[in-house]
């Protein structure tokens, strides 16, 4: 009878993830029903969740930071090397997001397309 039990939870639970799944597969093949840019996607499940792990734990790190404005800097990983975008107000303010994404924790590489904007 436990054995059932077990089987039947082990079933559902794989259903579950199968359907889960074809809700991501479905919501992508929509965006390019509608003309949005939908690009094939080269990394591993395991890669996207470390690089959203990355992404988050930078992220994180700038919102925290005194100097650095963390809402004015978008951070994009992938196969864990970073890039920074958006403005800052000074080059010492874009050193020291570089600074903050590369002591991050899993970061290969950080690349800056950040702005100096004085004033902003």
């Amino acid at each position: 009878m436990a054995r059932n039990v077990r089987a039947a939870r082990a079933l559902a639970l794989s259903l579950g993830a199968a359907l889960l799944s074809g809700c991501v597969y479905a919501s992508v093949g929509g965006a390019a029903a509608t003309g949005l840019y939908v690009a094939a996607e080269d990394r591993s499940h395991a890669q996207l969740a470390r690089d959203a792990a990355i992404t988050a734990q930078v992220k994180a790190r700038l919102l925290r930071d005194k100097h650095v404005r963390g809402f004015d800097v978008n951070v994009d990983t992938r196969n864990s090397e970073v890039t920074l975008w958006g403005h800052v107000p000074s080059q010492l303010t874009a050193e020291r997001a570089i600074l903050i994404a590369r002591g991050t924790k899993n970061v290969a590489a950080v690349s800056s397309r950040l702005q100096v904007l004085p004033g902003r």
